[in-house]
């Protein structure tokens, strides 16, 4: 069920709490319908989300920490800094590994629905960036990543930004920054794959403020492309 407008300002709150204690419960926003253009990301009812959500503008997302830094190797194997990826852009950024099969691919749908989307809309265009990382760098070299990049993006329209660890160790400060816990799978032949983790995605504004965090029970295309224009008609309004 979708959450009434007037309790989303308490719901972040303990979200932003559980953020900043280092919980792992991840709290969204409601979801939104925009009413702008006319691809299956921005219009559809996806599965599972029984609701007409409110539209972009009509509610605030407080910030919730901020989001941190760290350095990535890119898809094609330069050096990346995470702030630098996202300066300027308001930005998407989902933890997965290729060899996942249980929820990764439902994380990796979003942003591929997010990146048709914007592709589709030039308002979205200049002012998103989505970033996806893998936390699995023994297999996820920057070659496979670079598969994953021409699989899953359209075109060079909207910004998707494939990363990997450098190292073990500048990984496990990203991840801890983020409180996206990763462990061996306590059965190592589980068909989902061989990390145990949450499906975390995170919404972050220009200022590198973490404005949302998306879950697997909120994994609505409709619900982030509404939280993306409603920081950017934030922004445009100066607040």
């Amino acid at each position: 069920m979708p959450r009434h407008p007037d309790v989303v300002l308490p719901l972040l709150f303990g979200a932003a709490m559980a953020f900043l204690a280092g919980g792992q419960g991840a709290v969204a926003g409601p979801a939104h319908d925009h009413g702008h253009g006319s691809s299956p990301a921005q219009s559809a009812r996806p599965s599972g989300f029984d609701y007409d959500p409110p539209e972009p503008g009509s509610y605030r997302l407080p910030p919730l920490g901020e989001a941190a830094d760290g350095e990535a190797l890119d898809e094609t194997g330069a050096v990346r800094r995470l702030h630098g990826l996202m300066a300027g852009r308001i930005a998407v950024l989902s933890f997965i590994y290729t060899r996942c099969t249980d929820i990764c691919p439902l994380g990796t749908a979003l942003m591929r629905d997010l990146h048709e989307a914007a592709a589709a809309d030039p308002a979205l265009t200049p002012i998103l960036r989505l970033i996806t990382m893998s936390f699995d760098p023994d297999h996820d070299t920057p070659e496979v990543m670079a598969l994953q990049a021409q699989s899953l993006r359209t075109g060079d329209e909207a910004d998707w930004s494939f990363l990997t660890a450098r190292d073990k160790g500048s990984l496990g400060e990203i991840l801890a920054a983020y409180g996206q816990r990763v462990l061996a799978n306590p059965a190592p032949d589980d068909t989902g794959g061989p990390l145990a983790h949450q499906l975390r995605v995170y919404l972050i504004d220009r200022s590198g403020k973490i404005r949302n965090i998306y879950s697997l029970d909120f994994l609505d295309p409709r619900l982030v492309l509404a939280d993306i224009r409603t920081l950017a008609l934030e922004e445009s309004a100066g607040q």
